[in-house]
This record gives C-alpha cells, sequence and structure tokens, in this order.
C-alpha cells in the first residue's frame, strides 16, 4: 500500500508560489496500476519522485509498504565516471542484493558486452538505457514507478523488455505517468489526474482519462 496522510508540496518561484499538491489524503491498494494523468508542469514527476522518495513534501507524510523502484523513464542515473558493473554493484548494495548476482544478471539482459567494465560516460543514451532497465528488472520491486515507458533498441530488445515489464508487473503495482492515454490503457486500470495542486483518484482508468481529457479542453 502507499498511503498519502495530508500530503502537501509547493515551490516557491521569483513570483509565485507553484502548488504541487495539497492536503492530499489517498491509499493506493498494494497490486493496483495506476495511471497519473496531468497537463506539462503539472507536477507529476515531483509527485512521483516523491513516492520514491526521492523528493519530500513540505508537510505530512507518505507510507509505503513494500519495496518501491527509483522513478524509471527506462534509462537511468549514473555516476558516469564508474563502470557499468560499479553502478550495478553501487545499487545492489542499496537494495541489499547480491551483488555479483545483479551485475551478472543485467550483463545478460543489457547485452552491451564490454563495456559493462568501461566508464559510463562513453556509453550512448540507448546503453545507459539499456543498463538502467536491465537494473529496474533485476530487482524484485513491490512497486514499479515509472516516467514515460520508452523500450530501447531493436524491435528484438523491445520485445524482450516489455516481456520482462509485464511479468514483473503479476506481483507488483504500478504508477505511471505518461502523455500517451494508449499507453495507460495498456497498463494501468485505475488513474489519478492532477490538475491545479488537487489529485483525484478514478477506479476505473477510462474516468480518468475522460476528466484529463475535459481538463485540457477546458484549458484551450
Amino acid at each position: 500500500m502507499i498511503e498519502f496522510r495530508n500530503v502537501s508540496k509547493h515551490y516557491l518561484t521569483p513570483t509565485s508560489r507553484k502548488v504541487i499538491v495539497d492536503g492530499l489524503n489517498l491509499s493506493l491498494p498494494f497490486g493496483a496500476k495506476v495511471g497519473l494523468l496531468g497537463r506539462n508542469g503539472a507536477g507529476k514527476t515531483t509527485l512521483m519522485a516523491m513516492v520514491a522518495g526521492s523528493a519530500q513534501p513540505v508537510s505530512g507524510e507518505i507510507r509505503r509498504q513494500g519495496a518501491i523502484s527509483w522513478p524509471l523513464g527506462f534509462g537511468g542515473s549514473f555516476h558516469s565516471e564508474l563502470t557499468g558493473a560499479q553502478n550495478v554493484r553501487f545499487v545492489a548494495r542499496i537494495y541489499g542484493m547480491d551483488t555479483d548476482a545483479l551485475v551478472a544478471y543485467v550483463a545478460d539482459f543489457a547485452e552491451i558486452g564490454e563495456f559493462m567494465d568501461m566508464p559510463v560516460r562513453s556509453y550512448s543514451s540507448g546503453m545507459k538505457a539499456r543498463l538502467g532497465f536491465g537494473m529496474a528488472m533485476g530487482i524484485a520491486f513491490d512497486w514499479y514507478i515509472v516516467d514515460e515507458i520508452t523500450a530501447v533498441g531493436d524491435s528484438r530488445f523491445k520485445r524482450k523488455s516489455l516481456a520482462v515489464f509485464n511479468s514483473r508487473l503479476k506481483d507488483a503495482g504500478l504508477l505511471m505517468s505518461s502523455h500517451s492515454t494508449n499507453t495507460i490503457r495498456s497498463y494501468c486500470n485505475a488513474g489519478l489526474v492532477l490538475e491545479n495542486g488537487r489529485v483525484r483518484y478514478f477506479p476505473d482508468v477510462e474516468d480518468a482519462i475522460a476528466e484529463h481529457e475535459a481538463n485540457m479542453a477546458n484549458a484551450a
């Protein structure tokens, strides 16, 4: 379960106060597949970062049961001077995993060969995405936080990546943000709509999409 208890988050800008959420109380049950919808700049990335623990609310509390992934864009943030293998070992230690086992899994999955032992600064963007995705899939999270799913590589690698991701979701919850409503429909059965600092939960993802589209139309 992910539970928001009177959570508020805002940023101060030179001219105003940008409210992300204000007094949010909400529970997402274990195993829920939730699509997060909102216009550009609404705060979707910030909300997901708070769920993941990489950003903190100004007030209130977020309670989490189970292991939560970092926000995934199927890319990742790495220490550029460390090798791919060293980055994987670092993450393995954070999550209490066997370092050799995770390195072996990622090396096999990412298919970047000798680059596993080269600094990440020498990687292409696609290679970084493969490394990040491999790390995420090598850890059995209870919740996956996904910011714009983008499978990289050739068609064979994309099929493999999405097959593994779908397999992981059988036993895990999902909080996914995407500008594509078709992607949200494919992965989610419920929805959150973030608009002007207010979050509405919809048990039916189609209702969430309809609300989001109405918000966008009213702003046009």
